[in-house]
This record gives structure tokens, C-alpha cells and sequence, in this order.
């Protein structure tokens, strides 16, 4: 095999590891519904790590005990909307079937559903500090597969 395909042969490898990666966020972009959910910092913006913040979903809370789901494995967080945002129904460890809405999670000390975190440039990280301390909603794309993406997020 000569150098170019070789080349070739790694640049196609990498791109379809990257594609893997982001297709669930990619296609809840894309395919997904818009629905709203209350939204509040879980790690404020630190300056030593950039305007990134670990966002919090009060909504997504499981109540009672968590021995039932091991670490990284995968929750299927059932959805009911309540005053107006979404909000956990049930917590199941079999995807849904039908037209359930859910999301697609990974358990661990906190569920992880793709829609954790926040990256914004340094000049809009106080002003979103601020929104996100008084309580926030946070817009969300689900598509029919429980992937997530956040959209945006701003005060109530």
C-alpha cells in the first residue's frame, strides 16, 4: 500500500469516528422537537476552565434510591410536560416503545444525557452566570431515538 492511500485510508477512518461521535446531537438537531426544560448551574463558569458551565436539570431528578442502575448504563427517562417544562415521569432500564417521549441517558453520580453542559464565548459567560443563578429554561431537541441536543438557553 503507497503513502496517499494510506492516508486516505486513516482520513476515512477519522472522519467516520468523528461522524459516530456526534450523530446522536447531530440528529436531534436536525430531526428533533423543541421542548423546554428548567435549567440551573450545577458548576458555575470557571475562569481557569473557559466559559463552560455543568448544567443542572431540577426536573430530571430521580427521587428514592439509585441502587437500581449501575454506573454507564444506559436510562430511559420518560417525559410529562408540568407548568409548562418537561419533567422526569419514569426511569427505566429498557428504551420505550410507541410514541413515548424520553430521554436517552447514561447513569452515573448524575445522568448523563447530552444536554450537560454549556460553551459559550468569554464575552457572553457573566451575563449567562447571572440568568442561569435566578433559574433559567433550557430549549431542547429531542428526536424519536430519546438524543438530545441543547439549543439555547435563557431566563423564564
Amino acid at each position: 500500500m503507497n503513502k496517499l492511500t494510506t492516508l486516505a485510508l486513516v482520513a476515512v477512518v477519522q472522519a467516520a469516528l468523528v461522524t459516530t461521535a456526534v450523530a446522536p446531537q447531530l440528529m436531534a438537531r436536525f430531526t428533533g422537537e423543541t421542548y423546554e426544560f428548567m435549567v440551573a448551574p450545577l458548576d458555575p463558569i470557571d475562569p481557569f476552565r473557559g466559559a463552560y458551565v455543568t448544567l443542572d436539570y431540577p426536573g430530571l431528578q430521580r427521587a428514592g434510591d439509585h441502587e437500581s442502575y449501575d454506573d454507564n448504563r444506559p436510562v430511559y427517562v420518560t417525559l410529562v410536560e408540568e407548568n409548562g417544562v418537561m419533567v422526569a415521569e419514569e426511569f427505566l432500564a429498557d428504551r420505550p416503545e410507541g410514541d413515548t417521549l424520553y430521554l436517552a441517558c447514561r447513569d452515573g453520580w448524575q445522568l448523563e444525557c447530552g444536554i450537560d453542559s454549556l460553551f459559550l464565548p468569554q464575552d457572553e459567560a457573566a451575563a449567562m452566570d447571572a440568568i442561569l443563578r435566578d433559574g433559567a429554561i433550557a430549549e431542547v431537541r429531542i428526536d424519536r431515538r430519546g438524543n438530545a441536543a441543547l439549543i439555547d438557553v435563557r431566563a423564564p
